[in-house]
């Protein structure tokens, strides 16, 4: 149906990138997984590399 006369009516905006990106719930679990194994893995890395050797009785 055309528009009335007289009447302005704008195209939709575009939608921003980051309310797409939020908007994508695999997107954000598959970065939050990855994010939670790197920091943990990275962690106990850290943590057995820089322990102390053990004095033996």
């Amino acid at each position: 149906m055309p528009p009335a006369p007289g009447s302005t009516e704008e195209p939709p905006e575009p939608v921003p990138l980051g309310q797409r990106l939020y908007d994508n719930v695999f997107l954000l679990l598959t970065v939050s997984l990855l994010i939670m194994f790197g920091v943990f893995t990275g962690w106990g890395m850290w943590e057995i590399l820089t322990m102390p050797p053990a004095t033996l009785p």
